[in-house]
Parts: structure tokens; C-alpha cells; sequence
């Protein structure tokens, strides 16, 4: 059985809408699970230049899966130690929570591996 890593990952500037209001960062930071695969997310590594908390959320077939805060100027690391299958056809993306008007830039890695 073979393994791919596949990377959601890039800097993107945003402007909050608010933190219970998370909304997709940009078209790159999808991955739809091909038919007949499955896939893992096996970590999140972010980081933050704004001024304030902000919150990435991993976002399965359109509803939360998991979140990830980012401290103000901070960094985060997260191994994901509860690992869930992603059937074939489920489409994976990464959102962004941030104060409402808050402009800032974010580093994001998200690591998946498809089996």
C-alpha cells in the first residue's frame, strides 16, 4: 500500500469578519480525496502576523472539523493525534476566524496524506 503527502500551505492576508464567522482563505487551500482513496490530515502548522488571536478551521465538506487558534505574532505546531478517515469524494479546505476588520497575514500547513 502506497502513501502520498499532499499540503494545503501558502501566506495569505485577510480581513476578519469577525471569529464566529470563519470563511475560506483562498481556492488553493482545497483538496477533494480522489475516488477510490483515503485520506488523513496528520498536521497544522500556522502562524500569525496580526495583532490579535485568530482562529484557522479545518472545514470537511463544508462543516467544521477542527480549529486551530493562533496566538498574536504567534506560531502553532499541532500533530493531530485523533486521525480520521476522509472517504473518497470528501473535500477538505482551510477557513479563517478573525475579529471583524482585522487585517493581518497568515502562514498555514496543513499535511494530509492520501492512502
Amino acid at each position: 500500500m502506497y502513501s502520498t503527502p499532499r499540503f494545503l500551505q501558502g501566506v495569505f492576508a485577510f480581513e476578519g469578519k469577525g471569529l464566529d464567522e470563519p470563511a475560506p482563505l483562498g481556492a488553493s487551500l482545497s483538496y477533494t480525496v480522489p475516488a477510490g482513496a483515503t485520506g488523513q490530515a496528520v498536521y497544522f502548522r500556522g502562524g500569525n502576523a496580526s495583532d490579535e488571536l485568530i482562529c484557522v478551521v479545518l472545514v470537511r465538506d463544508g462543516a467544521p472539523m477542527r480549529y486551530f487558534p493562533v496566538g498574536a505574532k504567534g506560531d502553532v505546531h499541532v500533530p493531530l493525534r485523533v486521525l480520521e478517515d476522509l472517504a473518497g469524494g470528501t473535500t477538505v479546505e482551510l477557513w479563517l476566524a478573525a475579529p471583524a476588520g482585522l487585517n493581518g497575514t497568515v502562514i498555514v500547513d496543513l499535511g494530509l496524506v492520501e492512502i
